[in-house]
């Protein structure tokens, strides 16, 4: 049976003869339903129409895909840490050689529901590695796994200079990567931190789709989060949007902007 797949998100779910009604990803408000109605693929058909885009993203490896299919993240692999993060909709034999060549991979880590994507395809593709997920975000998993890890609290060490912090606001469980070593800090953001189109500031969103701001408790809660972890570079969810150079004190002025705009008041509700 196949594991059915959200055309707008780009979700596996479990085996099941017939596709689901919903997405319950996608029908959530900090998602969307695309405009045609709900829409299925699978794997099969996704790889005879679309292949991996394999190539370097400022300085650290990427893996998308080519044309854009669903939300159009990429992953991002630190070998020196053994890290994949974030996951995509197609796994190709390409891909998986390519990182294996590169250093291999010894766990996934994932940001938050929007892209689980094809996350327990790719840990079976790399041998069953581990899959770390936030417990805050167990409901959204939509294809089970024993590969699957959830951790909790706030931050995790993996070693090697590799960090997970979670930085609620986008979700409960919503989760930045920090990784320090070979002469760089940098801070993988996913949505927690959105990189803004200027590449000089980052947004706090509860929903990017729909434009819907986070919470300023939870912004607050994701600046104590962060205070004292300094990074050079700030990588966002897709390609080239990143900041390079002075992450910190971009994060820091986007911070202050942001409590600039709510004001106050925006704490006494």
């Amino acid at each position: 049976m196949p594991h059915f797949m959200c055309r707008t998100c780009g979700s596996e779910h479990e085996d099941s003869p017939r596709a689901p009604m919903l997405c319950p990803i996608c029908t959530d408000e900090r998602q969307y339903v695309g405009w045609q109605g709900q829409a299925w693929t699978t794997h099969e058909e996704l790889a005879a129409t679309h292949r991996n885009r394999l190539e370097m993203d400022q300085g650290l490896f990427g893996v998308g895909i080519s044309p854009n299919f669903a939300i159009p993240q990429r992953a991002l692999h630190l070998p020196e840490a053994g890290v994949l993060w974030e996951s995509t909709a197609l796994v190709t034999p390409e891909a998986v050689a390519e990182l294996k060549r590169r250093g291999g991979v010894e766990r996934i880590c994932i940001s938050h529901p929007h892209f689980y994507a094809a996350m327990v395809r790719w840990s079976e593709a790399l041998s069953g590695v581990p899959i770390f997920v936030h417990e805050n975000d167990r409901q959204w998993v939509s294809r089970s796994s024993r590969w699957l890890e959830f951790w909790r609290g706030d931050t995790l060490d993996l070693g090697r200079g590799a960090t997970l912090l979670r930085c609620p606001g986008h979700f409960p469980g919503s989760t930045v990567l920090h990784w320090q070593g070979g002469g760089r800090a940098l801070l993988l953001a996913g949505d927690s931190l959105h990189v803004t189109q200027d590449r000089r500031h980052v947004s706090f969103m509860y929903s990017v789709p729909n434009h819907v701001p986070a919470r300023p408790v939870l912004v607050r809660e994701t600046q104590a989060r962060l205070r004292g972890v300094h990074f050079d570079d700030v990588y966002g969810f897709t390609w080239g949007l990143n900041i390079i150079g002075r992450g910190r004190a971009a994060v820091d002025a986007s911070f202050e902007r942001y409590f600039g705009m709510v004001g106050q008041a925006a704490f006494s509700t």
